[in-house]
C-alpha cells in the first residue's frame, strides 16, 4: 500500500477526482454515469491514476463524496419504507409543527411525506419523557405486522416510538422482533439515527435514512468490491455532511449523514483557502453541473447546524422541505448549474433551474441527445467556454446546437437575437444565485461587507465576477484546481465523528454525575468510530451544549470543557451561555433561568496535509495565448479579448480585464472592471480596479 491519497467527488452532471502523491497533484473530471454511479467513479479512478503513472496499489486512502442520498430523496428514488411508530402517532409526518412556512399562499403545497400513511403502521406502547414505561410494548401487535410488510414489498423500516431518545428500550425490542422474522430488511431506530427531542424531526430523520439504506448500502458494496478489484488496500472514508470523514461500513448504517457530503468538501476546501490566504470572512461560492451551494466562512470555518432541509417546495423558503436533523455544514443550496434549463415562462420571463440536464442528456452543446437551453450552452454562445477545451478537450462542444436550442426556447418566444438569450439565461442564473446569497447571509445575521468571493466548481468562475458585481463584492480568489475543489477539500477534512445526544436539564439544579456520564459514553462512542480510520493518532475533543433560557423556542451552542465537570463548572456554563447569547442578539433576560436540552461530542484525528509553500511573486504582464470573442454586458456587443493558459501563468502575472483564463476543468471569466494576479500559491485574485470602486461608489472617475 502507497501513501497516495485520492478524493471523489460525484455530483448531478459530473463526477470529480483529485490525486495527491507528495507535492504532485492531478485532477480530472468526467461525466457522471447516474444509473451505476460506481462505473463513473472507476472510470475516473483508472484514468487519474493512469495519467498520474500510479496503481491502485498506490493509494493509502480514498475518500469519497457524494450527492446520491439527496438526489434519491429529492427525485423519490429511495427503498419502498415503512414506518412502525407510538399508536396515535402516525399523522406526525403528515402534520409536521404545523407552521406555515407561506403564510398568505392559500395554494401552499407541503412537501409529500416519504412514507405514505398506509405504510405509516401503530403499536401500542408509551414511554414519558422521563424514560419511564407508563405502557409496555405490545409484542403481538409489532409480529402481527410482518404480513402486511411482506404484502406491500416493503424493503426497509424505519421504527420511531415517542420519548425513544431517553429511553430506547422498546425501539430495540420492535428492531429485534422485525430482524428476526424478516431477516433481508434494513431497520433504522430513531433512537440511534437522531436521539433528540421533538418527534416530527427525529421521526422525518429516521425515515429519511431508512428510505435511502438499501441504496447506499449496495453502491458502497459495488465500489469497495470495484475498488478491490482493481488492487486497492487502502482505506475508504466518506464525507460527512459536518465536514468530518467516517468508514464505509459507519455510513451504510447512517447513510443520511451524507445528505451534504458533496457541498461540505467544498465548503472545507473554501476555509481552506481562506486560512491559506490569511481572509477572515469570505463568502464560498461552488457553482457545478445541477446546483450552486453558498457558505459564509468566517475565521477560516464555515458556520455548522443541526438541522436540514431537503426537496424545498418553494425555494429559499424554510420549512418547505423535509427536515432532517443531522449536524451539517450551514449553506444554502440552489437548482443553479451549469445543466439548469432555460425556459419563458407563462408571464414571458426568463426562468433558469431548478430542473436540470443532468449528465444524460446533458446540455444540448454535449450532443448527447439533450434539446434544451442549459446555462452552458448560454455560457458557450456569450464566448465564456472555449468549446475546444472543455473537460480537458475530452468533449467537444457543439456551437450551433447550442445557439439553435437558446434561439427555439428563449430568443423567438421574446423576440431577442441570440446573443441577448444568452446573455438574458446568465443573467437570470446569476441574480437568482446572488440572491440565495443575501437571503443566506440575512438569515445567518451577516452581511458582505469585506468578504472576498472563494469560486470553485466547474461553473464558478465563469459566473463570479457578475456574481460579486450584484453583492457589491470587491475581491475574487480562483484557488488552484478550482473545477474540482470539492474533491480537494475532501483531502484537506478530518476524520471526524459528531455524537448528539438530548438530556434535559436546569443550570440551577444540574446533575453533574449524569452530564458526565452521557458526555463519556458519548466519546467513547465517537472515539470508537474515529479509531477505525486513524489507529495510532492522538485524537482532539469538542464538547458543546445546546441551551436556551426556559420557555424558548430555539436553543444556541455553547463550549463546554473536554473533562469531567465539576461543581464550579455549572456557573461556567452560566456565564459562558450568557457570552454566546449577548453576542447573538444584544442582551440578556434576568431572572430567567437556563436549561440545557441536547449536548454533543466531537471527536476529530488529522488527516495529512501537503507541504505547500508559496513562490516569491514578481509583477509582470504576460503574453496571451490566443484570443476570442466575448460578449461584454455593457456595450451590448461581443469584444475580442485575450485567453491564457493558467498552468502558463506564473506568480506575479497581471492581467486587466476583460480576458478569459482557461484551464482543463473550467475558465476564468476576468470582467471588465476587474484585474486578475497570480498571487504565490498560483491562485487568481481578481480585484476591482480603483476607477471601478469609484463609479461604483457614485464617485467622479
Amino acid at each position: 500500500m502507497g501513501q497516495a491519497r485520492l478524493g471523489v467527488d460525484i455530483g448531478g452532471t459530473f463526477t470529480d477526482v483529485a490525486l495527491e502523491a507528495g507535492s504532485r497533484r492531478h485532477t480530472l473530471k468526467v461525466l457522471t454515469t447516474p444509473r451505476a454511479p460506481e462505473q463513473g467513479v472507476m472510470q475516473a479512478v483508472r484514468t487519474v491514476l493512469k495519467e498520474a503513472g500510479l496503481e491502485a496499489r498506490d493509494l493509502a486512502i480514498v475518500i469519497h463524496g457524494t450527492t446520491l442520498v439527496t438526489n434519491a430523496i429529492i427525485e423519490r428514488k429511495g427503498a419502498r419504507t415503512a414506518l412502525v411508530t407510538t399508536e396515535g402517532f402516525r399523522d406526525s409526518l403528515e402534520m409536521g409543527t404545523e407552521s406555515r412556512f407561506e403564510q398568505y399562499d392559500i395554494f401552499m403545497d407541503k412537501p409529500a411525506a416519504l412514507v405514505p400513511r398506509h405504510l405509516r403502521l401503530p403499536v401500542p406502547e408509551r414511554i414519558n419523557a422521563r424514560g419511564d414505561v407508563l405502557l409496555a410494548l405490545d409484542r403481538a401487535a409489532v409480529e402481527s405486522l410482518v404480513l402486511t410488510l411482506e404484502r406491500e414489498r416493503v424493503e426497509s423500516i424505519a421504527v420511531g416510538f415517542l420519548h425513544s431518545f431517553v429511553n430506547p428500550a422498546h425501539e430495540n425490542a420492535a428492531r429485534d422482533i422485525l430482524a428476526r422474522r424478516l431477516p433481508g430488511l434494513s431497520i433504522t431506530l430513531s433512537s440511534e439515527v437522531s436521539p433528540e427531542m421533538r418527534e416530527y424531526e427525529r421521526f422525518s430523520t429516521a425515515c429519511a435514512n431508512a428510505y435511502v439504506q438499501p441504496l447506499m448500502a449496495r453502491y458502497l458494496d459495488r465500489l469497495e468490491r470495484d475498488l478491490q478489484g482493481e488492487g486497492f488496500k487502502g482505506a475508504l472514508f466518506m464525507m460527512l455532511s459536518e465536514g468530518g470523514l467516517a468508514t464505509a461500513d459507519t455510513v451504510k448504517r447512517f447513510p443520511i449523514r451524507l445528505v451534504e457530503s458533496g457541498p461540505a468538501g467544498g465548503a472545507i476546501f473554501s476555509g481552506y483557502v481562506a486560512r491559506q490566504c490569511r481572509l477572515d470572512r469570505v463568502l464560498s461560492f461552488d457553482m457545478g453541473g445541477t446546483t450552486a451551494k453558498i457558505c459564509m466562512i468566517d475565521g477560516g470555518r464555515a458556520q455548522t447546524a443541526r438541522r436540514f432541509e431537503v426537496a424545498r417546495v418553494y425555494r429559499f423558503l424554510k420549512g418547505s422541505g423535509i427536515p432532517i436533523r443531522v449536524p451539517v455544514i450551514e449553506m444554502v443550496e440552489i437548482g443553479a448549474g451549469g445543466g439548469s434549463i432555460a425556459k419563458v415562462d407563462a408571464m414571458r420571463r426568463i426562468a433558469v433551474g431548478p430542473e436540470s440536464a443532468g449528465a444524460e442528456p446533458g446540455p444540448a452543446c454535449y450532443g448527447r441527445g439533450g434539446t434544451e437551453p442549459t446555462v452552458t450552452d448560454a455560457d458557450l454562445a456569450l464566448g465564456r467556454i472555449d468549446p475546444n477545451a472543455f473537460s480537458g478537450g475530452r468533449l467537444r462542444l457543439d456551437e450551433a446546437a447550442a445557439a439553435a436550442a437558446l434561439d427555439r426556447a428563449v430568443g423567438r418566444p421574446l423576440g431577442l437575437a441570440a446573443s441577448l438569450a444568452a446573455f438574458g439565461v446568465g443573467e437570470m442564473v446569476d441574480e437568482n444565485m446572488a440572491n440565495a446569497a443575501r437571503v443566506h447571509a440575512i438569515e445567518s445575521g451577516k452581511n458582505f461587507a469585506g468578504r472576498t468571493l472563494v469560486a470553485f466548481g466547474g461553473a464558478a468562475p465563469l459566473h463570479a465576477t457578475r456574481v460579486a458585481d450584484k453583492l457589491g463584492i470587491e475581491r475574487i480568489v480562483v484557488p488552484l484546481n478550482a473545477g474540482v475543489g470539492s474533491a480537494v477539500g475532501f483531502l484537506r477534512a478530518p476524520i471526524a465523528y459528531e455524537v448528539v445526544r438530548s438530556h434535559y436539564q436546569r443550570l440551577g439544579a444540574i446533575a453533574l454525575n449524569q452530564v458526565n456520564r452521557l458526555l463519556e459514553a458519548m466519546a467513547a462512542e465517537a472515539r470508537a468510530v474515529v479509531a477505525r480510520g486513524a489507529s495510532g493518532v492522538r485524537p482532539s475533543e469538542t464538547r458543546t451544549a445546546f441551551m436556551r433560557y426556559v420557555g424558548q423556542g430555539h436553543e444556541i451552542a455553547v463550549p463546554v470543557p473536554a473533562r469531567r465537570l465539576g461543581a464550579k463548572d455549572a456557573a461556567l456554563l452560566r456565564r459562558t451561555f450568557e457570552r454566546a447569547y449577548a453576542r447573538l442578539y444584544g442582551r440578556l433576560i434576568p431572572g430567567v433561568e437556563i436549561e440545557a436540552l441536547s449536548w454533543s461530542v466531537t471527536v476529530s484525528a488529522p488527516t495529512a496535509k501537503p507541504r505547500l509553500k508559496a513562490v516569491k511573486t514578481r509583477t509582470h504582464v504576460p503574453r496571451p495565448d490566443g484570443s476570442r470573442g466575448l460578449f461584454d454586458p455593457d456595450r451590448g456587443a461581443f469584444v475580442k479579448v485575450p485567453t491564457y493558459r493558467r498552468e502558463r501563468l506564473a506568480a506575479g502575472a497581471r492581467i486587466a480585464g476583460p480576458a478569459i483564463i482557461v484551464e482543463d476543468e473550467t475558465s476564468t471569466v476576468v470582467g471588465t472592471p476587474f484585474v486578475a494576479t497570480v498571487d504565490g500559491h498560483g491562485y487568481i485574485i481578481m480585484s476591482r480596479h480603483k476607477a471601478a470602486r469609484r463609479t461604483r461608489r457614485g464617485e467622479k472617475a
